[in-house]
């Protein structure tokens, strides 16, 4: 069984890779490498202890060192949108907000976003609204003289 030996690594490496390529996030790219240095030092003629002690070393130092160099290429990165912009502008509302009721809308450069109250306050329609925060295709919005202490 010990001439066959090689074969339990290659068909660890191999399924290493396949995990791998099966994700979209570095999961066993580190246990292919240390797949592949078993696999030599079975080759190179080393015991059992020796080969799992050199799957295991290889695999954690791959870990220990690739991890954060690699992260800074496959982490995705946030790309602001034009809808960013609409964050300060004022507005006049369109039909009057209620976060409970779910209701509320503002006309803003031309398009009608749905509008909520940043503090959950109802505000009638044509009050003139800042907008605060955005999330998803909702406005959330605060009227302006809230806004300017009045």
């Amino acid at each position: 069984m010990e001439q066959y030996g090689w074969i339990v690594w290659a068909v660890a490496m191999v399924l290493f890779a396949i995990v791998e390529a099966a994700t979209v996030n570095l999961v066993s790219v580190w246990f292919v490498g240390g797949s592949l240095v078993a696999l030599i030092v079975h080759l190179l003629g080393g015991n059992l202890w020796l080969q799992l002690a050199a799957f295991l070393v290889v695999s954690a130092v791959m870990l220990a060192l690739l991890r954060p160099f690699v992260r800074k290429f496959v982490v995705p990165r946030k790309t602001a949108t034009n809808a960013d912009m609409v964050l300060g502008k004022e507005a006049y509302l369109t039909e009057a907000v209620d976060n409970l009721r779910e209701t509320g809308a503002v006309k803003l450069d031309g398009k009608v976003w749905t509008a909520r109250s940043l503090s959950g306050d109802v505000l009638p329609a044509g009050t003139l609204i800042r907008v605060v925060k955005l999330e998803g295709v909702k406005l959330y919005v605060e009227p302006v003289h809230a806004a300017a202490g009045v």
